[in-house]
């Protein structure tokens, strides 16, 4: 084996720690306010760009499961946002300018718009009606480089550092985790059943 698949229980241990760090540092209130705009929605329209949307659409499709009205941004099925519908925006920057532009309107058309990031003060954070802070443990949306607290984690002070969840992979891997909670706690609130989300499974495939 290669000294560098010999590295990959380690960076899978840096993972959980960091996975950990975001749980002890998530802001109570706001996933309480999150948790309470998600419980009451109506219709929940989910996006956001490259990895993140796909995270978007693992959330968008458990809500699904769970009995929500809910679509995917940009969808060519996707009908017309109105107001009183609730858009979940998944962006760690919180400043593609296009999801930007998607959260505007949102807004614009009386809905109200909850933003998944690691940085609350991004565009997007300023537009949000709610925010999950996942934070910015690597550094990338602050564009720090050499970031201390990896550093420490990694117990490494060379290069080869860099090579842990690269670009965003962190905050999308919380935002998944984080998502994924959500939903096991709106199963709890609204008593779901399994069999009763099995039933929505898709059956044409």
């Amino acid at each position: 084996m290669t000294d560098e698949a010999r590295r990959i229980p380690a960076f899978m241990q840096q993972m959980a720690k960091i996975i950990t760090k975001s749980v002890s540092s998530l802001d109570q209130h706001q996933m309480e306010v999150f948790f309470q705009e998600i419980l009451s929605a109506k219709r929940v329209y989910v996006a956001g760009a490259g990895r993140s949307g796909f995270i978007a659409k693992a959330f968008g499709l458990r809500l699904m499961h769970l009995g929500y009205n809910t679509y995917v941004v940009g969808e060519t099925i996707t009908p017309a946002f109105f107001s009183g519908d609730t858009l979940v925006m998944f962006s760690g920057s919180g400043e593609t300018h296009s999801m930007a532009s998607i959260c505007d309107t949102a807004k614009e058309l009386g809905g109200k718009v909850c933003l998944i990031t690691a940085s609350p003060g991004s565009r997007m954070g300023r537009t949000a009606d709610c925010i999950v802070n996942l934070g910015d443990f690597t550094g990338y949306y602050r564009k720090d480089k050499n970031s201390f607290e990896i550093r420490q984690l990694t117990g490494n002070y060379r290069s080869v550092t860099s090579a842990f969840a690269p670009l965003g992979t962190l905050f999308e891997t919380l935002a998944l985790v984080f998502s994924d909670a959500v939903v096991s706690a709106l199963m709890e609130a609204k008593k779901a059943e399994i069999r009763d989300m099995q039933d929505r499974l898709t059956n044409t495939e």
